[in-house]
């Protein structure tokens, strides 16, 4: 073998270890594209906000990287110095594995789903990012060559250590090229759902609003079902995509199918009713949430008002109350809660509905569960179900996973509220979380997705808190929370803020007591923490 080949090899041979663990550090970063719904401006917009902790970890790794490289070639030039740059290598794999090692501690809080677009995205980043790293590498030994100087060819291989500093960027790019497989992909998976939908005779119905439509599209499933076959979105499956792989997933074998429709542009509630086509229509409320892409209320108001101007008839929360509809139920006029009591063991109050009064009691906690049920049953007396049905069905209902879920253990209550995200619902939280005796704790990193809204509304957040052994939890979020809370009279020494969840979770486990109760507010995902 030639010198020159040998050489190239040898390139070939460093790129493929340094892209190996860039490979593997781009599995991680996809969890987190993943959250921000595979926009890569999104992505790239979290990932250069000042403070982002992953990115001052690959930072770190990449100094790392360069730094033993170099200095363990520069310590063994006195040997050949192919076995120089052999020997280089070893600090970057020794620390490469202990950085995975590591990653247990910071596993990401959103599991990542490994769909098959993921798994399509990560093939293609890993044939990017290998073409490349080899790339360098040959070319760098190239350079050598041609450049003929001791130093050079000593460190020839030190840049490619800096690859980690490209992962997120490559990932970037990798998302961009597999759009131009993945939009006629989905645009053919969608036309599919939709032709199945067009096709089925159940009463289809959409469910929207700036909170709480997971929860009412639960509720009515769950009411409906007492009478009526139902399908409902999972989870909080409210995309073109989320919507066709539930309906090509198992058909639509039903009398009723429930569609939950999440906007966050304008457009999106149009494209969501263009596929469902819903005769029937929920809108929750309307708020300040995802204002930040919306650009004001008005904006939100008009595009959740979109379902209500499609469908046949409309069931309209109190907030959305004034939106024009072909026929709808307003809360406030046509149906209403009254005598609503709280407990820590459920909720208690007279529905108003057509005329009709009926005493609902259920397990759920807090004054939105009952303004849901309501919303739900608004909807059940359209379908044809009577009060006392409705009342009945309502009895059995059972908390969704997430939306002030509560969870005891040794006497301890836990109250799971960690997919809230708007200013209402969190007073509502909070209080139910004063319902509770013994000591009370929340931890909490804020609310997010309110645009120029944000700092004030975390302020009054803030002020909502007084009494209360608080835990704020990051960097990004928590100051106008501690602002709001100390200027409303609350006392310094019963808020702490900490860096991560797990470092809250050492507070609780220090303090937390049998007859205490904690109330996890909006654990943010990743892409906000």
């Amino acid at each position: 073998m030639t010198f020159e080949i040998r050489q190239y090899l040898y390139g070939l041979i460093a790129g493929v270890i340094i892209a190996y663990f860039c490979a593997l550090l781009c599995v991680r970063l996809s969890g987190l594209l993943q959250q921000s719904g595979y926009s890569g401006g999104r992505f790239l917009k979290w990932y250069v906000r000042k403070g982002n902790i992953q990115r001052k970890r690959l930072s770190l790794l990449a100094l790392s990287f360069v730094l033993l490289s170099a200095l363990f070639a520069l310590c063994f030039c006195f040997l050949p110095f192919a076995w120089a740059n052999l020997i280089s290598a070893v600090p970057v794999v020794a620390i490469g594995v202990v950085y995975f090692l590591s990653e247990k501690k910071f596993a990401l809080k959103v599991k990542t789903v490994r769909t098959p677009r993921l798994i399509r995205l990560l093939a293609a980043n890993g044939i990017l990012v290998f073409a490349l790293c080899c790339g360098a590498g040959s070319g760098l030994s190239a350079a050598s060559l041609a450049v003929d100087r001791t130093w050079f060819y000593l460190l020839r291989f030190v840049p490619l250590a800096a690859f980690p500093l490209l992962c997120s960027f490559i990932l970037v790019c990798s998302n961009f090229l597999m759009t131009l497989y993945e939009k006629p992909h989905n645009r053919h998976f969608i036309k599919r759902a939709k032709r199945t939908l067009q096709e089925s005779r159940c009463v289809k119905v959409g469910v929207t609003g700036s909170f709480g439509k997971t929860s009412v599209k639960h509720y009515a499933a769950a009411m409906l079902s007492q009478k009526f076959s139902v399908i409902a979105t999972p989870a909080s499956y409210n995309t073109p995509m989320g919507i066709a792989k539930t309906v090509n997933g198992g058909g639509l074998d039903c009398d009723v199918f429930l569609a939950e429709m999440g906007a966050r542009h304008k457009g999106d509630i149009a494209e969501l009713c263009e596929l469902v086509q819903p005769e029937y229509g929920v809108v929750t409320g309307v708020c300040p949430q995802h204002i930040e892409t919306f650009g004001s209320l008005d904006a939100i108001k008009a595009e959740k008002g979109v379902l209500a101007a499609r469908a046949r008839k409309c069931v309209l929360g109190e907030s959305a109350a004034d939106l024009p509809a072909k026929e709808a139920l307003r809360e406030g006029k046509d149906f209403r809660v009254e005598e609503l009591r709280l407990t820590a063991e459920g909720t208690d109050f007279a529905l108003c509905l057509n005329g009709e009064r009926v005493h609902i009691s259920t397990s759920l906690l807090g004054r939105h569960a009952a303004e849901d049920v309501a919303l739900a049953a608004a909807l059940c007396s359209m379908l044809g179900m009577s009060a006392e049905e409705i009342a009945r069905a309502a009895q059995q209902l059972q908390p969704v996973p997430h939306r002030l879920q509560k969870l005891e253990a040794g006497g301890k209550t836990i109250l799971d509220d960690s997919y809230n995200s708007n200013i209402a619902g969190a007073k509502n939280a909070v209080e139910t979380l004063r319902l509770f005796g013994g000591k009370k704790f929340i931890v909490t990193p804020g609310l997010v997705e309110l645009g120029t809204l944000e700092e004030e509304t975390n302020a009054r957040l803030g002020a909502e808190l007084v009494g209360l052994e608080v835990i704020l939890v990051g960097e990004t979020l928590v100051l106008p929370v501690r602002r709001g809370y100390l200027e409303a009279g609350g006392e310094a020494e019963h808020l702490r803020i900490v860096p991560t969840l797990e470092k809250a979770q050492e507070i609780l486990a220090a303090e937390f007591s049998a007859g205490d109760c904690v109330l996890f507010l909006n654990d943010l995902p990743d892409i906000y923490a």
